[in-house]
């Protein structure tokens, strides 16, 4: 079958944005191609030589954000409707560039979209200790290394994302032998599967998207974890006696100001609430829900635009 790919030009700060409108109109995913997400998290690390230097000329200089219709979804008028709601936030003063917005499309067959995107995808460390490994390629762990098995499919990110990767970094900083852990709206179970490997005796994974929570349930099954991690369809809110020693939230800001306060009668005593996916500007707005709830920050960590808190009740 033939797909039509739709890809936008922006930034790196206009790609959510952007995801969610090409989402919006009915992809099932998007994929951000983003030379940043690759430097900033590879060079920091001194990874370089996970990365395929072929892949990485190939990126394109802006960030490209792209999905994937069916025929039947009529791609053409899709592309057309995307172009008119992108026309009016070029005139937008939003606080950051969302570069040309420009659309672009081409017809594919479905086996070149399953596997293309596939080659941006590598090795990748986060933290001391932390390697998230695509489950087709091979890596030679270093002694210490916890290597995450992961195949998040075409609607799911990788992990490399500073939201994310900054969520891995606190819970290598917080998660103990034996502890326990929640990972709220957990998507492809990334975190769950690093508070695992760090040594969390339990861990709840936790997505009210059906299918976030069945490629969570693959990925847990992949790293032959499922005696640790349980995976839930469904809202923590919901689930009067869960309790964790650390709960870890990569949503967006708006959603951590609501959940900041009904999360604390989750988290057992002394615990620690880790919260991701705010972007800058909005972080005064999480401070204030946070203090408000009785929190106090304890560690704060900022990767370009993004900024990850943890803090406890």
């Amino acid at each position: 079958m033939e797909w039509t790919k739709i890809q936008v030009h922006t930034t790196t700060m206009g790609a959510d944005l952007v995801s969610n409108l090409l989402m919006e109109a009915g992809a099932m995913g998007t994929q951000v191609l983003d030379r940043y997400d690759v430097l900033s998290s590879d060079k920091r690390d001194g990874m370089w030589d996970m990365i395929d230097e072929h892949v990485l000329a190939d990126l394109p200089e802006d960030v490209i954000v792209e999905a994937y219709y069916a025929p039947e979804l009529h791609p053409a008028e899709i592309c057309a409707s995307l172009t008119e709601r992108l026309l009016p936030l070029k005139g937008l003063s939003m606080g950051f560039d969302m570069g040309a917005l420009t659309v672009d499309t081409e017809t594919v067959q479905d086996e070149d979209w399953a596997e293309n995107w596939k080659q941006y995808y590598k090795p990748t460390r986060i933290g001391q200790s932390l390697v998230i490994c695509p489950s087709w390629e091979t890596f030679e762990p270093k002694p210490g290394d916890h290597v995450i098995q992961m195949d998040p499919g075409m609607a799911f990110g990788t992990g490399t994302h500073e939201t994310t990767s900054m969520c891995m970094e606190q819970l290598e900083h917080y998660i103990t032998p034996g502890c326990s852990c929640i990972d709220v709206g957990c998507g492809s179970g990334i975190l769950a599967l690093a508070a695992a490997e760090l040594g969390a005796k339990d861990a709840l994974a936790i997505d009210l998207d059906p299918d976030a929570v069945k490629v969570a349930a693959e990925n847990v099954e992949r790293n032959h974890l499922g005696g640790t991690i349980r995976v839930m369809h469904g809202d923590l809110l919901e689930q009067q006696d869960e309790k964790a020693d650390v709960i870890v939230a990569n949503i967006i800001a708006d959603v951590v100001c609501f959940l900041a306060a009904p999360a604390k009668h989750h988290l057992n005593p002394n615990g620690i609430f880790i919260c991701s996916g705010i972007i800058r500007e909005r972080e005064p707005d999480v401070q204030n829900a946070l203090d408000k709830a009785g929190y106090t920050i304890d560690r704060r960590l900022q990767k370009g635009e993004w900024v990850c808190i943890a803090a406890r009740p």
